[in-house]
């Protein structure tokens, strides 16, 4: 009886102790939850000025570099893929893994997946696409820049070498009354559609723009920071989605836990009231053989 009762009580502690572990990972999974929506909000007011910015160059044609290619269905395709690095996030990188094969696999033409997160990159490397290089994933809004940085380089390196024709963006995302969704987007090449879109807002004063000689540079640069923004936004909003994964699976595992404990220590009680019920029996019948 009394080693049971002593291994519940070792059941009881390291489950306690595990509650305590839980609680602070999903205490970390909401904060950095709220620093990664507040960075994409940030990101708003900056994202206005960029298209401000290109609704201004826009008055001129959009230069042969960046528009699309004759033969840009037969183009090598590249596909940036923001996954996760980190366990406990459930089947985050398994749906958004399916929703990239299942992408690409209507567009023509070969394509290849830069992988952000060392999960993603192996959920990816069973499929038929071709997995270049992987990036490791910030752990801080800090490193988001940094991280955008060298995808940006490849990017460019890999259009200017003639080695790829479009990029593609993929993501989770939040979503409210869900944890998250599968988003995509095309970064490259920029099409009539996406100049027409931006050209179709208003200047938000009477005072219209004029752009300075050397225009196609200007272009260039604000296109580049429009490229910044979406890549920024998407490493964001997926970290964010990875959090709400992981506290979601938090929560699940504090539940079961709470139940575990209730369960040990009902079964705890009900030995410890069995025992002593035992000795009181025990207290009792040699009280009335003493007495006969």
């Amino acid at each position: 009886m009394s080693a049971t009762a002593a291994s519940l009580r070792r059941k009881i502690a390291t489950a306690g102790d595990l509650e305590s572990v839980v609680r602070t990972m999903k205490a970390m999974a909401a904060s950095s939850i709220g620093q990664y929506e507040n960075a994409v909000r940030a990101l708003d007011d900056y994202d206005r000025t960029v298209q401000l910015g290109l609704l201004a160059c826009f008055r001129q044609p959009l230069p042969a570099t960046l528009r699309p290619r004759k033969h840009a269905n037969d183009e090598t395709i590249g596909a940036v893929v923001f996954g996760s690095d980190q366990g406990l996030v459930g089947q985050f990188n398994d749906h958004l893994g399916d929703f990239v094969v299942e992408t690409l696999a209507k567009l023509p033409g070969r394509k290849v997946v830069w992988s952000v997160g060392e999960r993603i990159q192996v959920r990816l490397a069973g499929s038929d696409l071709d997995v270049g290089v992987q990036f490791p994933l910030p752990n801080s809004i800090g490193a988001i820049t940094t991280l955008v940085g060298q995808v940006l380089r490849e990017v460019e390196n890999r259009r200017a070498a003639g080695e790829i024709g479009q990029v593609y963006l993929f993501h989770n995302r939040p979503r409210s009354g869900a944890i998250y969704e599968p988003v995509s987007q095309r970064l490259l090449p920029l099409d009539d559609a996406w100049q027409k879109e931006i050209s179709a807002r208003s200047w938000p004063s009477r005072n219209l723009p004029e752009i300075m000689p050397g225009g196609e540079q200007t272009l260039f640069a604000f296109v580049r920071e429009y490229l910044f923004v979406s890549l920024f936004r998407a490493c964001a909003e997926s970290l964010a989605s990875e959090n709400a994964s992981r506290l979601t699976a938090m929560q699940r595992a504090e539940k079961n836990i709470d139940e575990l404990l209730e369960n040990l220590d009902s079964d705890f009680h009900r030995l410890r009231q069995s025992a002593i019920d035992e000795e009181l029996f025990d207290l009792v019948s040699g009280f009335e053989a003493y007495g006969r």
